[in-house]
């Protein structure tokens, strides 16, 4: 078995930095074919359905969110990588049939026209969006192994090279189709579709000396079980709080939906969370870099520090986009959104700078319980996630608040809560 790296920030950065542009650039695939979306027949609000569309296939697909995690737990040996394989296949199996279930009737029309009360015109576009996106899924789940593979020799350069290659064909779909009128909702998730199979083809070809590696590893004689079900018991607690984490969007969005103007401040929410969420997944990849970089001795808060200046740096981008020749370009321009709205959308996603440096504290503390085989105490901080946002959402609502301030608002104190969630439920368990 190979010995854990040691912290130094230069490795640190070497291994971070990879994981950071790859995060960014996953997130970023989705508000470039968001151009696509919107210059179709229902301008704006066909994100709207796009997006909500994309979020019961993330929320179901969520329940694999924590199999990398248990990849670099557990596949550290043959056995265990040829375990996590199996689980991998058979967890993709069942939940891409789940998804295709949820589009069909009766369950699309209680999602979307229930829930969400949409019209049937973006019903149907979110219905199409959910059962075409199985493609999608699928190369998600099929992604993990070469990323655990990469992740695991701290290749995440040649992961990141996968993923840059993905953004690029995506970033020329994205100016192509309108180009030649291929818009809509579904040129906009074929666009996705091709860029995250090219992604995972990619991972396929780098990870593959990576994985003979791990496939040639003997288990040492005093190596814990890593069979399928000893690695399904680790990721179900990740699993349930994965499935809460991606339920907090469709949370929100209940409740945006029922403020003043609410088309305006969907609208809002949607489009200045493409711009926060890469940040906040870059700055949640701390998780991984705390599980490969574990502390070296009591007190040791070093990954913390830099988890806290790592945050502040990839805050200041949507200070960027808050500015008026940048913000009313890319949302004006770029988005297609209402000039009424462009003033309010650039104060809310400037607003989202400082969840930044939440969100790296909150994937450090995570990844030290993760690496402690401590999956119930992540679960326990993404419950805090969810419950923290419909907590605020509740209290905000009555108030009359602005639908994209309590979007704002919750989602900024949410990772908080993970937080000091997580750090209580790993000191619960000493005492």
């Amino acid at each position: 078995m190979p010995q854990e790296p040691r912290f130094g920030v230069g490795r640190v950065t070497r291994f971070y930095v990879p994981l950071l542009l790859q995060a960014i650039s996953q997130t970023l695939a989705y508000p470039l074919v968001a151009g696509i979306v919107t210059h179709g027949e229902h301008g704006v609000n066909a994100l709207t359905a796009f997006s909500q569309g994309q979020m019961i296939m993330f929320a179901i697909g969520s329940l694999g969110g924590g199999l990398v995690t248990t990849g670099l737990v557990f596949a550290k040996t043959a056995r265990g990588f040829a375990a996590f394989r199996r689980l991998n296949v058979r967890m993709m199996s069942v939940l891409v049939a789940i998804e295709c279930l949820a589009s069909l009737p009766p369950f699309s029309d209680w999602i979307f026209g229930g829930f969400f009360g949409m019209t049937p015109e973006l019903a149907e576009i979110s219905r199409e969006t959910l059962l075409y996106g199985s493609v999608m899924n699928a190369g998600f789940f099929v992604r993990n192994v070469p990323l655990v593979a990469l992740f695991d020799s701290l290749e995440s350069g040649k992961a990141n090279r996968a993923t840059f290659m993905r953004i690029m064909l995506t970033a020329a779909l994205s100016v192509a189709f309108p180009h030649f009128g291929l818009v809509g909702p579904r040129w906009g998730l074929f666009a996705l579709t091709v860029g995250v199979w090219l992604e995972t083809g990619l991972g396929w070809v780098y990870s593959r000396p990576y994985a003979q590696k791990i496939e040639a590893r003997a288990a040492s004689g005093a190596e814990e079980p890593c069979g399928v079900r000893e690695q399904l018991r680790f990721t179900m607690p990740l699993a349930v709080g994965y499935l809460l984490l991606s339920a907090s969007p469709l949370v929100i969005a209940a409740f945006v939906a029922r403020t003043a103007n609410p088309d305006d401040m969907l609208a809002i929410h949607y489009v200045t969370l493409g711009i926060a969420n890469p940040m906040a997944a870059a700055a949640l990849r701390i998780q991984t870099v705390s599980v490969k970089f574990l502390p070296e001795y009591p007190g040791d808060l070093r990954l913390l520090a830099y988890a806290v200046v790592a945050g502040s740096v990839l805050g200041l981008l949507p200070i960027l986009f808050a500015t008026p020749l940048v913000g009313n370009w890319y949302f004006g321009v770029f988005q297609n959104v209402p000039e009424r709205i462009l003033p309010t959308a650039r104060l809310a996603v400037g607003l989202y700078s400082i969840f930044c440096i939440f969100h790296a504290v909150r994937g450090r503390i995570e990844g030290i319980a993760a690496a402690a085989k401590r999956s119930d105490a992540v679960m326990v901080g993404q419950i805090a996630y969810t419950v923290s946002l419909f907590i605020v959402c509740a209290a905000m609502l009555p108030l009359g608040c602005p639908g994209w301030m309590i979007a704002v608002t919750s989602v900024t104190l949410a990772p908080l809560c993970v937080t000091f969630a997580v750090y209580a439920a790993l000191a619960v368990r000493k005492v």
